[in-house]
């Protein structure tokens, strides 16, 4: 039988390169979308990757958004490069190998599906749900929001339905919204990817890839779950017209160093030798 693992990926961010409600806002013309998410994030009113979903229930100038719109900012988000490719290599990658790609994300459901058609299965998408009025089309209620600790339980949720081992889950993410799901999946020892450099979330994952091309998290995946060495990840590559021009292998340690008030005395002091 083939070991099964359970690829699961955010996706403001991830897969793409724009924030979804910076998108809609954009399309029903009201401005100033980071303002209002910083202003939500500083008093600490929703759970952080959640605002969007907040302001569409409560904030006077999202609350005219329609399903319509929302399947409309779908097709104006900007994806990674190859999303698409990326999703099909993953069906062949490596025979004995099955890789099953969800999407959890705190995005509304509308705006992934619409934005990954014909790339992930609808059944594979997880963003949050709305109830929506059947006279007015405006929003009532939030059904599930896929956000931060919520994507613990729909990942467990996968993950028994799909009958695997918490050491075959492997989650891809960009900000803070994705920490909690990865210390789950890293305290099973599953493996982490960041997308981002954002020091709180590269403290966390095992691993971060850089690039705006979504192939790159096969890198990772190739050399810690199938042990490829990189001229066989290289080849990989390779067979589907792609060429790895720049693969820079990095360990950064960031220090601040600050002079004592006081020398310590406890310490000795080196001893300098004659030549």
């Amino acid at each position: 039988m083939a070991k099964q693992y359970l690829l699961a990926s955010d996706f403001d961010q991830t897969l793409s390169f724009n924030d979804s409600g910076l998108v809609l806002s954009e399309l029903i013309g009201v401005p100033g979308f980071h303002d209002k998410v910083t202003g939500l994030s500083q008093i600490n009113l929703v759970q952080q990757g959640a605002e969007l979903s907040y302001l569409i229930l409560h904030d006077p100038e999202f609350r005219r958004v329609r399903r319509e719109q929302l399947m409309e900012t779908g097709k104006r988000i900007r994806l990674k490069h190859d999303v698409a490719l990326f999703a099909r290599a993953l069906d062949n990658l490596a025979e004995g190998y099955k890789f099953s790609f969800y999407v959890i994300s705190a995005a509304p459901q509308e705006i992934i599906q619409s934005a990954l058609e014909g790339i992930v299965p609808p059944e594979h998408i997880f963003g949050t749900r709305f109830r929506y009025n059947e006279s007015t089309g405006e929003v009532e209620s939030i059904i599930r929001a896929s956000a931060g600790w919520g994507k613990i339980t729909v990942l467990e949720e996968i993950r028994a339905q799909l009958g695997i081992s918490h050491d075959h889950i492997i989650y891809m993410g960009d900000g803070s919204s994705d920490l909690p799901v990865m210390m789950h999946v890293n305290q099973h020892d599953g493996l982490t990817i960041a997308v981002s450099e954002a020091k709180f979330i590269t403290r966390v994952a095992r691993r971060t890839v850089l690039s705006d091309n979504a192939m790159s998290v096969l890198v990772p995946l190739l050399e810690k779950v199938l042990r490829w060495d990189s001229a066989r990840i290289r080849r990989l590559f390779a067979s589907y017209g792609l060429t790895l021009l720049e693969w820079e292998k990095m360990r950064t340690d960031m220090l601040t160093i600050q002079e004592a008030a006081e020398p310590v005395s406890d310490v000795p002091a080196p001893q300098l030798k004659a030549l």
